[in-house]
């Protein structure tokens, strides 16, 4: 996925692929894909920037006296969707959003990025290199077609079939995600049964978030061909590890990576250290942006490997960032406590700008903490400064609220509809009965 296309090639491919209708995709503030679907005839509209739509109708863009929309596009995110009818197949392009006017759209969470990877490079950095794991969940369907609780297997981490049923599922999964130009590294069970991950190679910023948004769409798409339903919600069973999105973060500067330094102290660069530190003075405050649901909260639990501590280490995984043991071109920064339901887009945004903060203030990192956070009590935490994150998204976005640096980050349209949403997502949580309450108290009272 990292040709650059032409129109004339794409032309080219869609001909001999039998390509008859176009996706055009983008993703609205809360991390869902939409799309618009065209026959062939209008792709020279699209091409041309033509192609409008109501913004009124998506989460977190404008009103509907100013709903016209106009899709700009990628050429570079061009891919064939291999599933699709032999009769004519589908198509698509990952698409900018710009007002009618011409100018960029500030509530669309890919122009965000953008935005932010600009300030990078004014710092006079080249490149975020990220990379992740996007873990999920296999349950099976009902008769109905319809998402069921039941798990269609027992394994745990790195099980092998009969125990790990979702195997041959997961392996199409990787299959078609290579033949659309994937670089699949490794898959496997995770820890709880049911759990699974799929690492595909890092790349540059807006790509990967790109490539997440199409992960999540293949594995969804090919496990209801299997009778599965996939989802990424972080935490969708109690008493077993929930599903995180581990962020891998570099810098890069003229092809060389910003945060290796063979002569530093674990052979990192003094960039790294004030990275490291600007992430963990924003940490709890852009938590509801990486951690975006009622739900996610539910994961940052101690015993689950989830982190639910604001610290770092290059030796253990019970902090929120660890750095792995990899060096030169492969140096990097972990953030552990990314959920896979968070907008990439955005969750990037938040983090390279905290990162950026500590480099641009030249941050000191405090000492690693490198034993076990678990089982620390409360106050030996804080001998050692290491602060909670968020318990839950409403102390969250109080949080948010008061980092004019995170804030930012956002821009004003995306901060004042995400904290909207995130008001009325607790508020309906919060005045809900839940079957937990009538279990506890309807009988005994």
């Amino acid at each position: 996925m990292a040709a650059k296309f032409t129109k004339e090639e794409i032309m080219q491919k869609i001909k001999e692929e039998n390509v008859r209708f176009i996706r055009l995709q983008f993703t609205d503030m809360l991390g869902t894909i939409k799309n618009v679907e065209i026959p062939l005839s209008q792709l020279e509209k699209a091409f041309d920037n033509e192609m409008m739509f109501d913004g009124s109708s998506i989460e977190g863009f404008v009103r509907i006296e100013e709903s016209d929309m106009k899709l700009y596009p990628d050429l570079d995110t061009f891919v064939v969707f291999p599933w699709t009818s032999e009769k004519g197949k589908v198509a698509r392009f990952i698409c900018d959003i710009y007002n009618p006017d011409g100018t960029p759209f500030e509530g669309d969470p890919r122009y965000n990025l953008k935005r932010n990877l600009k300030k990078m490079e004014e710092l006079g950095f080249s490149a975020f290199n990220i990379g992740t794991e996007p873990e999920f969940f296999l349950f099976k369907l009902d008769e109905k077609g319809d998402p069921s609780l039941e798990l269609n297997d027992k394994g745990g981490y790195f099980d092998l079939a009969p125990t790990d049923l979702g195997e041959n599922c997961r392996r199409d999964i990787v299959l078609e995600l290579e033949e659309m130009g994937f670089e699949i590294e490794a898959s496997h069970h995770e820890v709880a049964p049911g759990q699974h991950e799929i690492d595909f190679k890092y790349s540059d910023a807006l790509k990967h978030c790109d490539d997440i948004q199409t992960f999540k769409l293949v594995v969804k798409t090919i496990a209801r061909k299997h009778g599965l339903h996939a989802t990424f919600m972080p935490k969708p069973l109690f008493g077993v590890n929930g599903s995180g999105m581990h962020s891998n973060m570099s810098l890069f500067k003229d092809g060389k990576n910003s945060f290796y330094d063979p002569e530093g102290e674990l052979e990192l660069s003094e960039t790294a250290y004030q990275f490291i530190a600007g992430i963990i003075k924003h940490a709890t405050n852009f938590t509801a942006v990486t951690n975006p649901t009622i739900n996610s909260y539910k994961r940052l639990v101690p015993g689950y490997e989830a982190p639910c501590y604001v610290a770092w280490s290059g030796l253990n995984r019970s902090p929120l960032i660890r750095v792995p043991s990899s060096r030169g071109l492969s140096t990097r920064v972990e953030v552990r406590s990314v959920d896979p339901a968070a907008n990439p887009y955005l969750a990037m945004s938040v983090m390279l700008a905290a990162g950026l903060d500590g480099v641009k203030n030249k941050m000191e990192a405090p000492t690693a903490v490198d034993r076990n956070i678990y089982v620390m009590d409360k106050e030996e935490r804080e001998e050692n400064g290491v602060q909670d994150l968020p318990a839950t998204l409403y102390n969250a976005v109080e949080l948010l609220k008061k980092d004019e640096i995170i804030v930012e980050a956002l821009g004003e349209h995306l901060f004042e509809h995400f904290v909207e949403a995130k008001e009325i997502e607790w508020d309906m949580f919060r005045t809900q009965v839940h079957p937990w309450e009538r279990e506890q108290y309807l009988q005994t009272y």
